[in-house]
């Protein structure tokens, strides 16, 4: 499986589309196609073109100003049309929606459903058409941001487009996972009661 690399650092909406786009249409075997960028506007626009065009596609934030996107191309498109999002500059997909976690599952009764449920509901928030400002995980919900967890490509994609991913630290402490967070960063009960109150809307599932 080959990978393209797709250089758009420094460049400005729409190039990366325009840029991502191009390569696809010269890909003429399956492989992985990976854009990198340096800013969230265009890790959202990049992932919608990909969503757009069936790509399974993840993003990850990989410093302060370095975001990957990589789409998997089982079956490139050579000469046909690529489609690119109608909205390819949108100033921003993020709400002022905040996503409270306190648990690894979802809803009461099977712990084994209610995890799976939870994986689900975190994939399909990143789904939304405007993604949330925020999401906070605190008590059980911790353990859903550290190595290991079943959640983390989702979360590192939602992170990559600019939504604050947020862990209780006293949580962390209180599971001994403190050393193993692996996606966003940490917070605490003020920042948390804060968040909550200036958001627009608040869901928790």
């Amino acid at each position: 499986m080959k990978t393209v690399i797709v250089d758009a650092v420094g460049d400005q909406c729409p190039i990366p589309v325009v840029k991502a786009t191009k390569a696809l249409r010269e890909m003429r075997e399956p492989g992985a196609l990976e854009v990198r960028v340096d800013n969230e506007i265009a890790v959202q626009n990049l992932t919608r073109m990909a969503a757009g065009n069936h790509l399974p596609a993840k993003a990850e934030k990989k410093g302060e100003h370095l975001f990957v996107v990589t789409m998997e191309v089982a079956a490139p498109a050579g000469d046909a049309p690529v489609e690119e999002p109608a909205l390819s500059c949108v100033p921003d997909a993020r709400g002022d929606l905040v996503v409270a976690v306190d648990s690894e599952t979802m809803g009461r009764g099977s712990d084994e459903l209610g995890k799976l449920l939870m994986k689900s509901f975190l994939f399909a928030v990143g789904q939304l058409p405007q993604l949330p400002k925020t999401m906070l995980f605190y008590n059980g919900g911790a353990k859903l941001t550290v190595k290991g967890s079943a959640s983390l490509e989702d979360l590192k994609s939602l992170e990559a487009q600019g939504v604050e991913i947020l862990t209780c630290g006293t949580c962390l402490n209180f599971y001994g996972l403190a050393d193993q967070l692996a996606v966003g960063g940490v917070t605490n009960m003020y920042s948390i009661v804060e968040t909550l109150a200036n958001a627009g809307k608040v869901i928790k599932p």
